[in-house]
């Protein structure tokens, strides 16, 4: 078996080409061998070496190919998935990685069956903000954690065109896209909360799909408020967290995914790291003193987690994702809805 993992990539739309494709370019321990591509050759500028395919069996036939990223819309998730590790590969699924928390337990089950990776791309968990922010808590300068909040807005006060995540559907819409980055986040963080409040909404006119989430995952001792509206032009703060020692507030948003969209590999010393302008506000006490000052942002890092999956294939390591963490998240997306209907809060099962 080659020391290199021969890798396919199921799509090379946007996905592909900012987040995958960059992070596997820079990465010698992975050679993508196959791009599927449906009608065009996109892929062939980052990747001249790789076969682009237009059927998805291409892949599953090939014998070489280890492992198979299914970074298509999130539909084909499930059934993509599943074929792909039926077929003995290894898998990493784009966020969320099912549609429905069933599918994901499924998948579940066959990936140990076959004994086969099984993870999610859930790069948000490598963003410098929200590393700053782990780190702040995990060091103990808040005290006891009472309320975390975080917003996920944009402005776009229109309907964007030729985009199935603003075609009709009971799957499409910011709490799949947006909301499974932030709840991720929060369970990253407090695990499991006892109950979930949550109000959805769409608030463009013509809109298909909730564009607007207001959720509350509550715990014994404090709560995650996650937020997001596309109807936000002026933005407050990205994180609050408040604790009975102090906060720490941080505006602005991890600048790898703007820099990736513009063609910059992810590499060299100064990767994700953010300038002083925007670094958080900590203000809180120590050994009695008041301390009020900026805190350093965590350099981001989107290519750790391929470096990940590479040790969890080769040396057995821990996946990066743990596929149950996948499968929490869209339990607490699906009582997320069931709250929205019937305008309650709901205890977690």
């Amino acid at each position: 078996m080659s020391k290199e993992i021969f890798t396919a990539l199921t799509s090379f739309g946007m996905s592909g080409q900012v987040f995958h494709g960059p992070c596997l370019k820079i990465n010698p321990r992975f050679k993508v061998k196959k791009i599927l591509e449906r009608s065009k050759n996109l892929s062939a500028s980052l990747f001249p070496d790789a076969n682009i395919v237009r059927s998805f069996d291409h892949i599953l036939n090939d014998p070489e190919i280890e492992l198979v990223i299914v970074n298509t819309p999130d539909q084909f998730h499930y059934e993509m998935g599943k074929a792909a590790l039926l077929a003995g590969k290894h898998v990493v699924i784009e966020k969320p990685i099912t549609q429905t928390s069933e599918q994901a337990q499924e998948l579940i089950e066959i990936a140990a069956q076959k004994e086969r990776i099984l993870t999610v791309f859930q790069n948000r968990r490598w963003d410098g903000d929200f590393l700053t922010v782990k780190k702040i808590i995990e060091d103990g300068l808040l005290g006891q954690i009472t309320e975390f909040e975080s917003h996920y807005d944009r402005y776009r006060n229109y309907i964007q065109t030729n985009t199935w995540k603003e075609e009709a559907g009971e799957n499409n819409g910011v709490l799949y896209n947006l909301g499974v980055h932030m709840i991720d986040q929060a369970l990253f963080l407090f695990g499991q909360p006892i109950s979930v409040t949550a109000h959805l909404h769409t608030l463009r006119k013509g809109g298909l799909v909730n564009d607007y989430y207001d959720i509350r995952l509550q715990y014994p001792n404090q709560a995650a408020i996650l937020k997001c509206s596309y109807l936000v032009r002026e933005s407050g703060p990205r994180y609050m967290v408040h604790g009975t020692q102090g906060s720490f507030l941080k505006y602005g948003i991890d600048p790898q995914e703007e820099i990736l969209k513009t063609g910059v590999l992810p590499t060299g010393e100064n990767w994700g790291k953010e300038p002083e302008q925007d670094w958080g506000l900590l203000h809180t006490e120590k050994d009695g003193a008041v301390i009020r000052k900026k805190i350093a942002t965590i350099a981001g890092n989107y290519p750790a987690f391929y470096q990940q999956v590479y040790e969890s294939i080769r040396n057995n390591k821990s996946v990066p994702v743990n596929p149950a963490d996948a499968l929490l998240s869209l339990k607490i997306i699906e009582l997320c809805k069931q709250s929205h209907a019937e305008k309650r809060t709901i205890s977690f099962p």
